[in-house]
């Protein structure tokens, strides 16, 4: 369940993103990007609930492995697998974490149509909203420094 969590934003970015700027009024871009937050944050707290009833202390869940290679050990003459997989871990920090970013996530975005009602570019504001929110989301949940790295730049883009 707690792979679903980043989805959302994400897809309020891209709804926002190709769409609101031309064809969307206000209120739907502002619908389409507090929703997603909204959510994300219902999957933060469903994904938190099933934590609590799972006997697992944390789970991974590699989604595709996005760089496989191996390493020859020149000293000992030995072999090393390393792989970069796109990986997320959620464990009991990471569900505090995500609960905090989806939770002050939405009661920002819920506070920025008022604050961004006057602004021209209305629709690319929530755009970007929800895409820091999906970047600070794969920082959280990375399961590895090259997935917590992409989260990392991408809250440094958005910003």
């Amino acid at each position: 369940m707690f792979v679903w969590i980043p989805v959302f934003p994400l897809l309020g970015t891209l709804l926002n993103g190709l769409f609101g700027i031309k064809y969307f009024s206000r209120r739907a871009v502002h619908s389409i990007a507090v929703g997603m937050a909204g959510m994300s944050f219902l999957a933060s707290v469903a994904s938190f609930i099933g934590l609590l009833s799972s006997s697992e202390p944390s789970t991974v869940k590699t989604l595709f492995t996005w760089i496989p290679g191996s390493l020859v050990h020149l000293l000992g003459g030995r072999a090393a697998q390393v792989s970069f997989d796109l990986a997320f871990r959620y464990d009991s920090l990471t569900a505090v974490m995500t609960l905090v970013v989806t939770g002050v996530g939405l009661l920002i975005h819920i506070y920025s149509i008022g604050y961004m009602s006057h602004d021209k570019s209305y629709a690319r504001f929530f755009a970007y909203m929800n895409l820091f929110t999906f970047a600070m989301l794969i920082l959280v949940l990375g399961a590895n420094l090259a997935v917590m790295f992409i989260g990392w730049e991408g809250v440094g883009l958005c910003s």
